[in-house]
C-alpha cells in the first residue's frame, strides 16, 4: 500500500464518519453527546488525506523534474554514482500487502451496521443501577412518563416513596431469563457500546400472554414493592404492576446514557 492508497483509504474513512455522525448510525457506537468528536475526527481525517495526497503529487513531480534534468546531463563514466543509484532503486522493498487488510474496519463500518445490544446480552451481565444522587420532584401528570432507569432507581433506592399512588410509564426491550421472569431493559453508557451495562426491571401483573426478546415495550403500571437480585452481580432489580403494555418501534437511540447522573 503506497502513501496515495493510505491517503485514500484514509479519506473513505473520514467520509464514513462524517456519514454515520450525520446521521444516527453513530448510535450504534457511542452516545448521543460524542457526534461533535465523531464530525471532527471525520474532518480531520478527510483534510489529513488530502495534505498527503498533495504532498505526494508534490514530490512526484519533483523527482520528474530531477530524472528530466539528469537525462539532459552529460551521460556519467560507468561505475559511477547515477548507476548505483538506480541499482539501489531496483532494490527497494514495497509495501507489504498485508497493510491493504486497513480496508477491513473500513468496510465494515460502510456495509454492515451492528445492531444494538439486547436481551443476550442484558441477561448476561448484571444490573448496572446505582443509587442516584437525588430524585426530581415528578410533574403532575398521570401517568407520569420516566426514564426506565430512573424509575428502577426511585424503586430500588427510594423505596418507591415518590411512587406511591401514582401511575407511572417506562419504556424498554423485552428480555426473558431461563425461569420465565420477563424483564424490561434499557442498556446504559458511559462513553460507547463496548461498556453498556442492562439496568433491569422485572414485569408482574397484567403481563401480556406473549412476549417476544428485544421487542421493545411501553408499559404503564404501579410501584411494588416485589424485587429480586440479579443472578450474575447479585444487584437489585425492582418490579413495577403492570396495568397496560403496548409495542413501540425500536428508538433512535437505543442506548440510555442517564444512568450515571
Amino acid at each position: 500500500m503506497n502513501r496515495q492508497a493510505q491517503a485514500a483509504v484514509m479519506f473513505l474513512v473520514g467520509v464514513a464518519l462524517l456519514h454515520a455522525g450525520g446521521t444516527n448510525l453513530y448510535l450504534r457506537y457511542v452516545k448521543a453527546g460524542l457526534r461533535p468528536l465523531v464530525l471532527a475526527a471525520g474532518a480531520v481525517l478527510i483534510v489529513s488525506a488530502l495534505a498527503t495526497a498533495w504532498y505526494e503529487w508534490k514530490r512526484a513531480r519533483a523527482r520528474k523534474e530531477a530524472t528530466a534534468t539528469a537525462a539532459a546531463a552529460p551521460t556519467a563514466p560507468a561505475g559511477t554514482r547515477p548507476e548505483a543509484d538506480a541499482h539501489s532503486e531496483a532494490h527497494v522493498h514495497p509495501e507489504p500487502r498485508i497493510s491493504w487488510l486497513l480496508v477491513l474496519p473500513l468496510l465494515a463500518l460502510i456495509l454492515v451496521a451492528p445492531p444494538a445490544l439486547g436481551s443476550y446480552s442484558a441477561l448476561r451481565t448484571g444490573t448496572a443501577l446505582q443509587q442516584p444522587y437525588g430524585y426530581l420532584k415528578l410533574p403532575a401528570s398521570d401517568p407520569v412518563p420516566l426514564n426506565l432507569v430512573d424509575y428502577a432507581g426511585r424503586a430500588a433506592y427510594d423505596h418507591g416513596r415518590s411512587l406511591a399512588g401514582r401511575q407511572v410509564r417506562i419504556a424498554g426491550f423485552v428480555a426473558v431469563d431461563p425461569s420465565g421472569t420477563p424483564y424490561l431493559v434499557r442498556m446504559a453508557l458511559n462513553c460507547c457500546a463496548a461498556d453498556a451495562q442492562p439496568v433491569k426491571v422485572g414485569l408482574t401483573g397484567t403481563i401480556p400472554p406473549v412476549l417476544q426478546p428485544d421487542a421493545w415495550l411501553q408499559v404503564t403500571g404501579t410501584y411494588t414493592t416485589k424485587r429480586s437480585r440479579d443472578p450474575v452481580n447479585n444487584g437489585p432489580i425492582p418490579f413495577i404492576k403492570v396495568t397496560e403494555a403496548k409495542p413501540i418501534p425500536t428508538p433512535a437511540d437505543p442506548y440510555d446514557e442517564t444512568w450515571n447522573n
